[in-house]
C-alpha cells in the first residue's frame, strides 16, 4: 500500500463522498461505496468518515482501500482571481 497522495480535479464545489469512491475506482458501484462508509471503511482527513453524502471539498484528502486522494477544484476562485 502506498501513502502516495493523488490529486482529482473537480468542477464544481464538491463532490459527494460516494461519489468520488465511484469515480476514483475505490468503489465498483454506488452500493458498495455506501456499504464501505457505513462500516467505518472510509476516511477524510484522517478521521473515519460515515456519511455517504458528506461534502468533500478542496484540500480534503480522503482515504480508502490504501489509496489517497486530494481533491482540488478546477475552478480557480474568485478571490484569486482579484490579487
Amino acid at each position: 500500500m502506498s501513502n502516495e497522495i493523488e490529486t482529482v480535479m473537480i468542477k464544481d464545489s464538491y463532490i459527494e463522498l460516494c461519489s468520488l469512491l465511484k469515480l476514483e475506482s475505490m468503489a465498483d458501484s454506488g452500493g458498495e461505496a455506501k456499504q464501505m462508509i457505513s462500516e467505518g471503511l472510509v476516511r477524510v482527513n484522517g478521521e473515519v468518515e460515515t456519511r455517504k453524502r458528506k461534502k468533500i471539498c478542496t484540500d480534503d484528502v480522503v482515504e480508502c482501500k490504501g489509496k489517497h486522494v486530494r481533491v482540488v477544484n478546477a475552478v480557480p476562485s474568485k478571490v484569486n482571481d482579484m490579487k
